[in-house]
């Protein structure tokens, strides 16, 4: 398993090479030609700075069994259709169970903004956030120990 990370805007980047150090994961930090990331484990690939490039860039880089970070609720989608796991910097788990639903909030959200209607801003980040993305990232990497260790 690998994890690749959706990194132009991860607030969580250094939680996520913690946790795949201590594992000795790969991790693979996607990123447009705007960012430079250099966390001394990391591989980094950096894309132009056109629509979805580092999605796309992303998604072919992944294989079943890997590992996505993104708030993009489309990105997390072709992870899933690939067979990978998908994960949000806040924490929540994608899965083939709210993946229509997200998708579906997402789409009736850019129909409210296209008709000049507004919709409810993001909260600022808090401490609470990371802690939940650190608890569901282990959760994930300790399945595929387990899972592994029976192979």
């Amino acid at each position: 398993m690998k994890i690749l990370v959706d990194a132009d805007a991860c607030p969580v980047k250094e939680i996520i090479v913690r946790e795949a150090k201590a594992r000795a994961l790969r991790v693979i930090m996607i990123c447009d030609t705007a960012h430079e990331i250099r966390d001394g484990y990391s591989e980094t690939v950096t894309v132009d700075k056109g629509a979805d490039s580092a999605d796309l860039k992303l998604i072919s880089l992944g294989e079943a069994g890997d590992l996505v970070i993104t708030q993009d609720y489309g990105v997390a989608a072709m992870a899933l259709g690939k067979g990978m796991k998908a994960l949000n910097q806040n924490g929540l788990i994608y899965t083939a169970d709210n993946i229509d639903r997200l998708l579906f909030e997402r789409f009736l959200g850019k129909k409210v903004r296209r008709s000049g209607g507004r919709t409810k801003n993001m909260k600022k980040r808090s401490a609470e956030d990371d802690a939940a993305f650190e608890r569901s990232l282990r959760q994930l990497l300790k399945m595929e120990e387990e899972n592994g260790s029976d192979q």
